[in-house]
């Protein structure tokens, strides 16, 4: 459900629906559409504080490179040295960008890009896959890895100075970190030995603590805010899939736009505002953004046959990918 996928985006559609607070899309709303030079599909992966953009594309060879936009909408194209395909995934405040990319013997390393542009490579100690999935302000960065089955996951921290350190939730085979705070701390999931999914937060001190939404047969978390606020989303007993917010007193609270029948949370601000996407009964998918007061509005850049929205920043400004008719995927900023 929330493993990393590694070169590849999915949506799944179940079915559910809960009562939620409907607003609809304010006629104040602008979407920009954009897309690399050369570009055959567009992912925007992130958006910093300051409106910058990270994500990949793929070229008429179908192979992958990273960018970043910046506000102004200039873009800028990147690649790791050696790599046959780069997947640019976290931006912070600074404009440091995280990701990964493939050697020409379909590795994966990691990868950090200073906002000069410099590009550093790197992998924890026996890695033989390197999955960089969020950067903090301070350039730390959290993912995960495999090691030499290529089947269990481990999680990472990587501090700014280059120093990485492992760790796994106990109990777990497969673990996942997806992002990480201004405070050092990481959400992320984990498989235990009955394969079921779980989400866990890990203090910057290395306390674990493992959860899970009501009713959850398998959770995953994909964000957490300066404030440890996390969003993600989980499955019900019947395979449906909801969205959740879990607060810093660790209350759990579960939702779904209407009409949905699978929603998944993917990035939470500090302000408390949630985005992500949903499926219809159509299995046409559209962004949400859920206020901190819970209220829902759902929303497609113009021209859009299904909407997935991935980054939210402070001023609500929303970054990520549609399709349109011709089933090609192009970048969107939403900004309110």
């Amino acid at each position: 459900m929330t493993q990393n996928l590694g070169f590849g985006r999915s949506l799944i559609v179940a079915g559910s629906a809960t009562a939620a607070l409907w607003a609809t899309a304010a006629a104040a709303t602008t979407y920009t559409t954009f897309d690399p030079s050369g570009s055959t599909g567009t992912y925007a992966s992130s958006i910093n504080a300051k409106g910058a953009i990270t994500g990949f594309y793929y070229d008429s060879n179908h192979v992958s490179h990273g960018f970043v936009r910046a506000k102004d909408g200039t873009i800028t194209s990147f690649d790791p040295p050696g790599s046959t395909n780069t997947e640019a995934s976290s931006i912070n405040a600074k404009g440091a960008v995280a990701g990964e990319y493939q050697d020409s013997n379909h590795v994966e390393h990691g990868f950090v890009r200073a906002k000069d542009g410099t590009i550093t490579s790197f992998d924890p100690s026996g890695s033989t896959g390197t999955f960089a999935n969020g950067i903090n302000n301070k350039g730390a960065i959290a993912g995960d890895y495999q090691n030499s089955n290529q089947v269990d996951g481990h999680g990472f921290v990587r501090a700014k100075d280059g120093t990485i350190t492992s760790f796994d939730p106990a109990g777990s085979i497969d673990t996942v970190a997806h992002s990480i705070n201004a405070k050092g701390a990481i959400a992320g999931d984990y498989e235990d030995s009955s394969n079921v999914e779980h989400g866990f937060v890990r203090a910057k001190d290395g306390t674990m603590t493992s959860f899970d939404p009501p009713g959850s047969a398998d959770t995953g978390a994909d964000h957490i805010n300066a404030k440890g606020a996390i969003a993600g989303e989980y499955q019900d007993s019947n395979h449906v899939e909801h969205a959740f917010v879990r607060a810093k007193d660790r209350t759990i609270t579960s939702f779904d736009p209407p009409g949905s029948t699978a929603t998944d949370a993917d990035s939470i601000n500090d302000k408390g505002a949630i985005a992500g996407e949903y499926g219809d009964s159509n299995h046409v998918s559209h962004g949400f953004v859920r206020a901190k007061d819970g209220t829902i509005t759902s929303f497609d850049p113009p021209g859009s046959t299904n909407t997935q929205a991935y980054g939210i920043n402070d001023k609500g400004a929303i970054a990520g990918e549609y399709q349109d008719s011709n089933n090609v995927a192009h970048g969107f900023l939403r900004t309110p």
